[in-house]
């Protein structure tokens, strides 16, 4: 599918791999509405592309909803989704405090997964409703965000790693229900990428996180996650797979 002049909407566009993806699309000629929670920090990406800063809950039905009827008016329908958004958690199930609050790991599933779900089943609906965009009946793709934690999780990762397992599990359902529609599904899942999340460690983790990748040795950039989401939007026969993109990480328990 052709990036030019398609509108793209990005959950997580705030910041790290989702405004690293606004930013290349948006120079490819697409038209970009940045959906995050962080209303002030979304605006600022937004005003540098030209695009629509949207503020979205993606746990809750109606923000979502909300979201796709607002860019529709403002930019066009959405024909490319990509799901960002989404929170870390590192405790173990039982620590010395006692066993997790349930709270924590229930919160973790309603971002993670459920928001990916949320934001992938009205984002189908929305775009089952369109014309085919080329000669192989395609109508639009989505996008979603795991982690190699949900093959590798490491201790302290449970909430995190369902979490992201479970976005890993659905992409092939999804692309098979979708295909009736002419929308594919694929799912992208870092290793370690040098986002927000990693500003606040001292060199000296960095460097010994750096050095647990293979090859290239250090961590992945945005820059590179938004790459891939380009070549999954423009080849159209990756569908119902998972990506890793890691550098041939293996996470390690511990």
């Amino acid at each position: 599918m052709e990036i030019k002049n398609c509108v793209a909407m990005i959950t997580g566009g705030a910041s790290g791999m989702g405004a690293a993806t606004a930013k290349l699309l948006s120079t490819l000629g697409a038209q970009v509405a940045l959906l995050d929670v962080n209303k002030d920090a979304v605006q600022k990406i937004a005003d540098e592309l030209n695009g629509c800063a949207i503020h979205c809950d993606v746990t809750s039905p109606e923000s979502v909803e909300k979201a796709i009827t607002e860019t529709t008016n403002r930019l066009g329908a959405a024909r490319i989704i990509v799901n960002c958004a989404g929170i870390v958690h590192g405790r173990r199930m039982i620590n010395r405090e006692g066993p997790m609050p349930l709270d924590e790991f229930r919160r973790v599933i309603e971002v993670n997964l459920i928001g990916t779900f949320n934001v992938m089943r009205l984002a189908t609906a929305s775009l089952s409703t369109l014309s085919t965009v080329n000669d192989t009946g395609e109508r639009g793709v989505i996008i979603n965000t795991a982690s190699v934690a949900a093959f590798e999780g490491q201790i302290g990762q449970t909430a995190y790693s369902a979490s992201k397992g479970g976005i890993v599990g659905m992409t092939l359902p999804a692309a098979r229900e979708g295909a009736q529609f002419g929308i594919r599904v694929m799912t992208i899942a870092p290793g370690l990428v040098d986002t927000p999340m990693f500003a606040k460690i001292s060199d000296e983790a960095r460097a010994a996180l750096a050095v647990s990748v293979p090859f290239p040795q250090r961590l992945a950039k945005p820059d590179e996650f938004a790459m891939l989401v380009r070549q999954i939007i423009e080849n159209p026969m990756l569908n119902g797979s998972v990506i890793r993109l890691d550098g041939a990480l293996r996470m390690q328990p511990k």
